[in-house]
């Protein structure tokens, strides 16, 4: 099987286990630097599974809003708004997806990675409108900013 890198945002994506189909899972792994946050958002779909191989997050799913570190993994439920902050110098997280909506949102805007990882920084405008415009193509709802320090 081979491995694919992409530059999701501000933060690098190796495809682990691509989906299959429309009701395919999908399993992809984040490098994420310190203070990568998404905007706010909500998967019509599919769940969200977060498995944190190493460092340190804080993720809100709803009004609830949790600290995760190395070996947690927590659930955002399919129609509950959520995001997440990455509280430590970087994290490695396994991200699976219960449908491959994300999973196509996510190579729609992507670009291939190149080495480690792009400089640390909020998602531009032109980022959150590519964002928005491809996540309502695939059941995915920009609802909000991303989460604050």
């Amino acid at each position: 099987m081979t491995q694919e890198d992409l530059w999701f945002l501000n933060s690098r994506v190796s495809v682990r286990c691509a989906a299959h189909g429309a009701e395919g899972a999908s399993v992809t792994e984040h490098l994420l630097p310190r203070g990568y946050a998404p905007p706010l958002h909500v998967h019509a779909r599919e769940d969200e599974i977060f498995h944190l191989l190493e460092g340190e997050m804080r993720l809100r799913v709803g009004e609830t809003e949790v600290t995760a570190r190395a070996g947690e993994t927590l659930l955002a439920p399919r129609g509950v708004p959520h995001s997440f902050r990455v509280e430590s110098e970087r994290a490695r997280v396994l991200v699976i997806t219960t449908a491959g909506d994300f999973e196509a949102m996510m190579r729609e805007v992507a670009r291939p990675a190149g080495a480690g990882l792009p400089d640390p920084a909020p998602p531009t405008t032109a980022m959150v409108e590519a964002l928005t415009a491809a996540g309502a193509r695939h059941h995915i709802a920009i609802v909000g900013p991303p989460m604050g320090a």
